[in-house]
C-alpha cells in the first residue's frame, strides 16, 4: 500500500507540474496574441479590403478565438494580401505618413516588435524538445528587416506553440489515465482488505456463537445430571446433548471451510493483481527512466542538452569546492556556422552539428562530459586534467573536426571550431567559469578562428 500511495503522489505531482507548464504556455499565448494585435495595427492603411481583414483578425484575437478560427482568418488575410500585392506592392499610403512617422520611427517599431518575438522565443526554449529550431528562428529574426520576414518568423513561432500545447495536453491526458488506473488498483486492494476484515469479523462472531451454544449445552446437561434419578434418563440426556453439540461443531466447520475457500479465492485473485501491478510498475519504471534519459539529450546530435550540462556542471563544481580532482571546461563554437546555414540550408547545418558532436564523443574519454548548450555551441568537462593537458586534448579534438570532409551541392566545405579553455578553481561560481571560458573563446575567434585559447 505504501508503494502504491507513493506512486499515486508522484503522478499527482506530475499533474501539478504539467498544469504549471500549461499555465506558462497560456502566458506565452497571451504574449503572442498581443503581438498579433500589434502586427494587425501596423498593417492598417494599405487597402480597404485588407483593413477589414486585419480588423476582423484583431477582434477575433482580442476575444481569444480558437486555433481553427484564427487559422481560417489567417488564410483569408493571406488571400487579401495576395490580391492587394497583385495590383501594387504593399506600401504605406502617402496620406498615412504623418501618422506613421519617419523611416526611423518605422525601424524603431520593427525593432520593438522583433524584441517581443525574441522574448517569446526565449520563453519557448524552456523545456523545448528541439532547441535547434528555436535557435534558427532567433537567427532569422536577427536579420528580419521587413514586416513580411517578421511575420514569417511569428507564424513559425505560433506553430511551435501549437505543437507544444498539443504535446502538453497529450501528456496530461496520459498521466490522468495512468493515475485513474492506479486509483482503480488501490480501490481493488481496499475492497480486498474490507472483504478480509468482514470475513475475520464473521469468523469471530461465529466462534463466539459456537462457544455460547456449547457452554449452554454444558450448563443444561449439568443441571439435568443433577436432577436425573435414573441411569437410562441420564444416558438419553447426555446422548441428546452430545449429538446437538456435534451438529453445532459440524455446522461450524462447514462454514469455516466455505470461508476458507472464499478467502483463498480472494487471496489468489489479489496475488494475480499484485503480480500484474508489479510488472506494470517495472515497465513504467523503465519507460520513465528512458524518458528521463531522452529528456536530457539534444535530439539532433544525441549528446547531452543544456539542462543536463547545468546539472553536471553544478555537481562538478561542488566536488571541486570540496577538494576534488582538477576540472577543466572547454567552450566550443563552430566557425562561420551561419554562413553554412545561409549558403547550403539548415539540413547542411544539421549534418555539420551531428558530425562535430560525433567528433567530440569519439575523441573524449568515457569520464568526460560533452553537451550542446546552444545553436552551434558545445561545452566539454574534462575531469582530472590540468590546464596543459586540457589544451592538448582540445587541440586533438580541434584537429579531428578540421579533418572532417563535407560536400554540399557539389562543393567541398571546410568546417573548423574554436575553443576557450578554463581550469575550474575551488570556490568558482558557474558564472565566473563561463565568463573566463567565453573570454578565451572570443580571443580564439578574433585570433583567426580554428584555435584553442586558454583563459
Amino acid at each position: 500500500m505504501s508503494k502504491s500511495t507513493d506512486w499515486k503522489q508522484k503522478y499527482r505531482d506530475s499533474l501539478l507540474e504539467m498544469e504549471a507548464k500549461e499555465k506558462r504556455w497560456r502566458e506565452v499565448e497571451q504574449l503572442l496574441r498581443r503581438l498579433i494585435g500589434r502586427l494587425c495595427a501596423a498593417g492598417l492603411g494599405q487597402d480597404s479590403n485588407l483593413d477589414d481583414e486585419l480588423t476582423t483578425l484583431a477582434a477575433a484575437n482580442r476575444h481569444n478565438a480558437d486555433a481553427a478560427e484564427l487559422e481560417r482568418l489567417a488564410a483569408s488575410l493571406k488571400t487579401a494580401v495576395v490580391a492587394v500585392d497583385g495590383v501594387s506592392r504593399v506600401t504605406r499610403a502617402p496620406t498615412q505618413l504623418s501618422s506613421i512617422g519617419s523611416a526611423a520611427a518605422r525601424s524603431a517599431r520593427l525593432d520593438a516588435t522583433g524584441a517581443a518575438v525574441a522574448a517569446l522565443l526565449e520563453c519557448l526554449k524552456s523545456g523545448a524538445p528541439s532547441v535547434a529550431a528555436i535557435q534558427t528562428l532567433l537567427e532569422e529574426l536577427s536579420v528580419a528587416k521587413t514586416d513580411a520576414a517578421l511575420a514569417a518568423v511569428v507564424q513559425r513561432a505560433a506553430d511551435l506553440i501549437h505543437e507544444r500545447g498539443e504535446l502538453l495536453v497529450r501528456e496530461r491526458l496520459q498521466a490522468a489515465a495512468l493515475l485513474s488506473e492506479v486509483t482503480q488498483r488501490l480501490e481493488e486492494m481496499a475492497g480486498y482488505l474490507t472483504e478480509s476484515n468482514s470475513a475475520s469479523l464473521s469468523h469471530f462472531d461465529d466462534t463466539l456463537s459456537l462457544n455460547d451454544t456449547v457452554m449452554s449445552h454444558v450448563r443444561e446437561l449439568t443441571a439435568e445430571i443433577s436432577e436425573a434419578t435414573e441411569l437410562s434418563v441420564l444416558q438419553s440426556a447426555v446422548s441428546a446433548r452430545l449429538e446437538s453439540v456435534a451438529q453445532q461443531v459440524s455446522d461450524f466447520r462447514a462454514r469455516e471451510q466455505t470461508r476458507q475457500i472464499e478467502y483463498n479465492g480472494r487471496a489468489e485473485h489479489m496475488r494475480a493483481r499484485i503480480a500484474d501491478l508489479e510488472r506494470e510498475t517495472q515497465e513504467l519504471h523503465s519507460k520513465l527512466d528512458l524518458e528521463k534519459h531522452v529528456a536530457r539529450l539534444d535530439p539532433l546530435t544525441g549528446v547531452a542538452n543544456r539542462k543536463s550540462f547545468e546539472e553536471r556542471f553544478a555537481l562538478e563544481l561542488a566536488r571541486r569546492a570540496q577538494g576534488g580532482a582538477p576540472l577543466a571546461m572547454l567552450l566550443w563554437d563552430i566557425d562561420s556556422f551561419k554562413v553554412i546555414n545561409d549558403s547550403y540550408g539548415h539540413r547542411a547545418g544539421d549534418r555539420v552539428l551531428q558530425s562535430v558532436a560525433g567528433c567530440f564523443t569519439a575523441a573524449l574519454r568515457s569520464t568526460d562530459f560533452v553537451a550542446r548548450i546552444g545553436g552551434e555551441e558545445f561545452a566539454v568537462l574534462l575531469t582530472g586534467l590540468q590546464m596543459a593537458e586540457a589544451v592538448n586534448v582540445a587541440n586533438q579534438v580541434r584537429t579531428a573536426v578540421e579533418g572532417l570532409r563535407f560536400h554540399f551541392r557539389g562543393t567541398p566545405v571546410r568546417v573548423t571550431v574554436s575553443c576557450g579553455i578554463t581550469e575550474l578553481n575551488q570556490g568558482d561560481a558557474s558564472e565566473q567559469a563561463f565568463d573566463r571560458a567565453d573570454g578565451a573563446l572570443y580571443r580564439a575567434k578574433n585570433g583567426g578562428k580554428n584555435l584553442c585559447v586558454a583563459a
